[in-house]
């Protein structure tokens, strides 16, 4: 019961850097050949927290302060409660501020568990994204001109020629992006095949072309902070020789910049957040256009409308299985050694999450052989998660307990010791309601 709707233009990826007609996009509306009649993403009203405080803007509820080259970013970021030692930057051109992001004025991202917020120097607007709970990624910008009445604006056309997971074709799901390649003096990608979607899979050799990286991690090479001058250079690259920087200001000026850093845990942080909330956005959207389709079919047959068939039910659970592996760090690239930020973010974000009896968390970070010290995702917190379809999570759920508890084989999972499935269990039970709830049913 998919609607499909035929757009006959090509439109060049944005994602690598390219150009595309803005005003033709912007014609063009929502540009998926295949809308989720389930979602209806281009119909629906937001409700994540910037189309919140967009609304209480526009009702006087909420006011934004416009203070010098920075616009509206500070007051705006208070606003949402984001902090400045989130602040990673990125100088490859993988924005719409193509003609304004160089090496020497990356664009700056901050966020938190469920917001983004980018700006860049000299940029009439800002580039905003949220995790909605029922929509998955939804896109903004903010103009960055002094008003009474600030308009935070959602965008679907611009911003979909990229965040679409079928990227040029359409009829995929929105998702983030986040990715990893070669770029030169001017910000472009000097190997567009050589561009890579990254995540908490991505070995750190591979990671952080076009961003720069602040932190320390020894003998471990990335792409941080590399700007090719000589395409030459990719012959013989030493990883390191641009690595360990902990000073920014020996890479650019961060005068303009909220905060002198581009801090590397955060830059693993927000990697593993864009994958999963990508994970959650799939299963919601699969999930939900099958229960869809499937009360369609029963309404046919004049049956109940709730009953869920064999079939659906077994079509679900393997649509589930990815959202199980992505909650425990399944396929997480191995960490070969210390690895420290340059700012207060590490710090603050441990101490931000839910915490067992016994001062346990699951944002508790390792960052010695792994991301995590108890590799099960903070995100099974998030609102995102929690409104997903009751039969994800029992499923999800179910397969926790089955993995925790010992009931399967370890194959994919081997890399959760006895001890970490203990304590991953125990700070479920006693952290998160509905999980120790279903456990009853």
């Amino acid at each position: 019961m998919i609607q499909r709707t035929t757009i006959r233009f090509w439109i060049p990826l944005l994602a690598l850097g390219v150009f595309f007609p803005v005003a033709l996009a912007q014609m063009l509306g929502l540009r998926y050949d295949v809308e989720y009649e389930a979602i209806g993403y281009s119909t629906n009203a937001p409700t994540d927290r910037l189309g919140q405080l967009s609304r209480q803007i526009e009702e006087g509820a909420a006011t934004l302060e416009f203070e010098g080259e920075n616009g509206y970013l500070a007051s705006l970021l208070t606003a949402l409660g984001i902090e400045s030692d989130s602040q990673v930057l990125v100088f490859s051109k993988t924005s719409v501020q193509t003609s304004r992001i160089t090496p020497e004025n990356p664009r700056a991202i901050y966020f938190d568990d469920d917001v983004y917020v980018a700006w860049t120097p000299g940029s009439g607007s800002l580039e905003l994204a949220a995790m909605d709970a029922d929509l998955g990624p939804v896109f903004y910008t903010l103009d960055q001109t002094e008003d009474a009445t600030p308009r935070i604006e959602r965008k679907t056309a611009v911003c979909l020629q990229c965040h679409d997971s079928y990227s040029m074709t359409g009829g995929g799901v929105p998702r983030f992006i986040i990715g990893s390649g070669y770029t030169g003096a001017r910000g472009e990608l000097v190997s567009h095949e050589a561009w890579i979607i990254t995540s908490d899979r991505t070995p750190l050799r591979s990671r952080w072309g076009g961003w720069y990286v602040t932190g320390t991690h020894g003998e471990q090479g990335h792409l941080g902070n590399l700007v090719v001058r000589d395409p030459a250079e990719l012959q013989d690259l030493d990883l390191l020789a641009t690595g360990n920087v902990t000073d920014l200001g020996t890479l650019i000026d961060p005068e303009h910049y909220l905060g002198g850093h581009s801090d590397i845990a955060a830059l693993m942080v927000i990697e593993h957040q864009v994958a999963f909330q990508n994970t959650i956005t799939r299963v919601n959207f699969d999930t939900r256009q099958a229960l869809h389709d499937e009360r369609a079919r029963n309404r046919e047959a004049g049956r109940d409308e709730a009953l869920v068939s064999e079939d659906t039910t077994r079509l679900i659970q393997g649509i589930t299985e990815p959202l199980v592996r992505a909650i425990l760090f399944v396929g997480e690239a191995r960490i070969e050694g210390p690895i420290r930020g340059t700012s207060g973010f590490a710090a603050r974000f441990a101490d931000g999450g839910p915490k067992d009896s016994e001062g346990r968390s699951l944002r508790q970070l390792d960052l010695t052989t792994r991301l995590f010290r108890y590799p099960c995702s903070y995100l099974i917190y998030s609102e995102a998660f929690d409104s997903l379809p009751d039969i994800v999570k029992d499923d999800v759920y179910r397969r926790l307990r089955e993995v925790l508890g010992g009931d399967v084989s370890p194959g994919d999972f081997a890399h959760l010791t006895s001890s970490d499935r203990a304590a991953i269990l125990e700070i479920l039970e006693d952290t998160k309601p509905d999980f120790r709830a279903a456990r009853a049913r």
